[in-house]
């Protein structure tokens, strides 16, 4: 996968410049035979807008995979997190959500976590904890399409960072407006959320 790539080239931008466009541009159409890219934005869909992530509390399972397996890897993370809200009664307070800790070339590390209005009273074991989630300025991004379009995107979002010289943590959030299938050529909706400095 492009992505590790794509977000070090984004996290090598220099200082931040001027204001985040609102709207991206329209993607180019895949070559002949190639995985489908993205879907369109659609009108409201976030690209590049600046917003300040609330302080929150979050249920995590933390783990490290290949970019080759990552969706394997993140949503055998995500059922065992499921389960474990499931057998200890919680309710998620938000979106699921995947954070990539640190990323190169071959791997990632990351969690996926849900926020929740308390810290659990049982809290969970490792590699699951408690923590509170990335907050403060921030960019979002929005993806529409399958699970391994996510590049594309990415491709996109590094562009607008190196253009606008952006300065990003090392650090990106995915927010799913549902849950994973297990089929990763199924649409999503993701929001996409790069820290800035």
């Amino acid at each position: 996968m492009l992505r590790p790539l794509l977000i070090a080239l984004a996290l090598a931008a220099g200082a931040a410049g001027p204001a985040p466009a609102q709207t991206a541009p329209p993607p180019a159409p895949p070559p002949a035979g190639a995985a489908p890219g993205p879907a369109p934005l659609q009108p409201g869909d976030a690209f590049g807008v600046e917003v300040t992530l609330p302080a929150r509390t979050i249920v995590f399972v933390k783990g490290a995979g290949t970019w080759d397996k990552a969706f394997d890897t993140v949503s055998a993370a995500f059922r065992v997190l499921n389960q474990y809200l499931a057998k200890e009664g919680i309710r998620p307070a938000g979106k699921a959500m995947a954070i990539y800790t640190k990323t190169d070339d071959t791997g990632f590390d990351f969690e996926v976590a849900v926020p929740v209005d308390a810290p659990p009273e049982k809290p969970p074991a490792e590699p699951a904890g408690t923590s509170p989630a990335p907050a403060g300025k921030a960019l979002k991004f929005t993806h529409r399409g399958s699970f391994d379009a996510l590049n594309t995107t990415y491709e996109a979002i590094t562009n607008h960072l190196d253009e606008k010289r952006l300065d990003a943590q090392d650090m990106f959030i995915e927010e799913y407006d549902g849950p994973l299938s297990d089929n990763p050529d199924d649409p999503l909706v993701v929001t996409i959320f790069v820290p800035i400095r």
